[in-house]
């Protein structure tokens, strides 16, 4: 009994009318995702860019806005009060002050951070659309929680592709927890989701003491030597691009093949640029990265600027447990101080490097966290208004950008929401929210839908 393809019967029946309307989606949709021979090949932003890379510093949980950098003097002469919604105001434990040239005003909760004021914009008036932690997470990372999108970073590689052949262009240091989603391509090839490195479950990936720490997992073959695992990858490779010449066009083999390329080289590349033994003490100790609560945080910051300094286009790192119900006052300070020193550390680093200019940091969580107490030392979460930070990149430094109402509440000047800021970002980068589409079940997919409008105002 012979066997037809599925591609056989419509190249023959009816005429092959039906293969021929087949052949010119299938041809359409290749030429898009095939632009090159390399699809991480670097290519050309819509306009000049004044980013070249993003560090993506996600703070999981939901810290808390008016705890942190957006300062509430009416909270405090309030505290006590009956709030909005009901419940009794709770002014912030820490106090405010203003820092650098600029004044910021920013919360002791990040004394060393804040000696990077002038280097930061504040924006204050977020917005998301979901006040629980996964579907805002998810939201954050692609904008939306109702369907399976691609993530940020994988928009941005998928835009400007990557300057190092030997790595991954989009990494995700200790993933977040919760769907892969966050840092997947979804339907954009494979190729553009985000490289895993590390354990995510409650807190940030443990990295190793003094040595290289996690790397991708599974990154060699411990049975086989490099000669060895050439010739098995030659061969699966052969079978691949044999598959593809019969099939003539197949994007789900091209990425493999890709992919699998791009593994093999990773084998030298990653562990040698992970490896941290060779840094100075003083280096480390800027960082952090030498002992105590921020080690473990400081490792990855500083593995952050190695991987942006060899060319990775995005790279994010999650700090977790920001979640605070209840014992706000001691938990919010003891996550601020495993990644304070390490965030400012980081911030000095891209600086005297000369890569600040050029490197967009972000800081933020999925939502921040209501005025009024729960439970007596805590507080809800809060999607209607709270704080996201920008640094370097293209944006103004020492500048303000937004504002909640009085106690903090939600935003109501120059609100931004997720859109808005995913907008923002990809124009930094040199990208049109507007024109970085990708054709998907007939239609033109974007990171921000339907939505978007730069806030220009934080560009400097």
């Amino acid at each position: 009994m012979t066997m037809f393809s599925r591609r056989q019967i419509l190249r023959s029946a009816a005429a092959g009318f039906g293969y021929v309307a087949f052949a010119g989606m299938s041809t359409a949709k290749a030429a898009q995702e095939k632009s090159s021979t390399n699809p991480l090949a670097p290519k050309s932003p819509h306009f000049e860019p004044r980013a070249k890379r993003v560090i993506f510093l996600c703070m999981q949980g939901g810290p808390s806005h008016v705890d942190t950098f957006d300062y509430k003097p009416e909270l405090t002469k309030d505290h006590g009060k009956r709030g909005k919604y009901g419940g009794s105001l709770l002014k912030s434990p820490w106090e405010f002050r203003q820092r650098g040239d600029s004044g910021l005003w920013i919360s002791d909760l990040f004394p060393n951070v804040a000696n990077h004021a002038d280097d930061m914009t504040l924006i204050r008036s977020m917005q998301c659309d979901q006040p629980v932690h996964p579907s805002a997470m998810t939201q954050m990372h692609t904008g939306t929680a109702q369907f399976i999108r691609p993530s940020l970073g994988a928009w941005t590689l998928y835009g400007l592709g990557t300057e190092n052949d030997s790595l991954p262009g989009f990494v995700s240091l200790s993933t977040p927890s919760g769907r892969s989603g966050n840092y997947g391509s979804a339907f954009l090839p494979a190729i553009y989701g985000g490289a895993k490195i590390g354990r995510s479950g409650g807190r940030e990936a443990r990295f190793a003491r003094g040595g290289s720490g996690e790397s991708v997992p599974d990154i060699k073959n411990p049975t086989l030597s490099e000669i060895q695992q050439r010739k098995q990858v030659d061969f699966i490779q052969a079978l691949n691009r044999e598959k593809l010449r019969r099939d003539k066009v197949q994007p789900g083999v091209e990425g493999v093949i890709e992919s699998y390329e791009l593994a093999f080289r990773m084998q030298d590349a990653m562990p040698k640029l992970m490896d941290t033994s060779r840094e100075s003490a003083k280096t480390l100790a800027m960082y952090g990265a030498d002992g105590g609560p921020t080690e473990n945080f400081g490792k990855q910051c500083l593995l952050a600027r190695r991987f942006a300094e060899a060319g990775v286009r995005f790279i994010e790192v999650t700090h977790g447990n920001w979640d605070q119900h209840f014992n706000l006052s001691t938990d919010h300070a003891t996550r601020a101080q495993e990644c304070d020193k390490p965030i400012a550390g980081l911030l000095q680093d891209l600086k005297q490097r000369d890569m600040l200019k050029d490197t967009l940091v972000i800081w933020g969580g999925e939502f921040g966290r209501t005025p009024d107490a729960q439970g007596g030392d805590g507080r809800n979460h809060n999607n209607k208004g709270y704080t996201t930070w920008m640094a370097g990149g293209g944006v103004k430094g020492g500048f303000s950008y937004g504002a909640t109402d009085e106690h903090g509440y939600e935003a109501v000047e120059n609100k931004c929401h997720l859109h808005d800021w995913h907008a923002t970002i990809l124009h930094l980068l040199g990208l049109n929210h507007e024109q970085l589409t990708y054709r998907y079940a007939g239609r033109d997919f974007r990171l921000t839908d339907v939505h978007g409008n730069v806030a220009k105002e934080i560009i400097a």
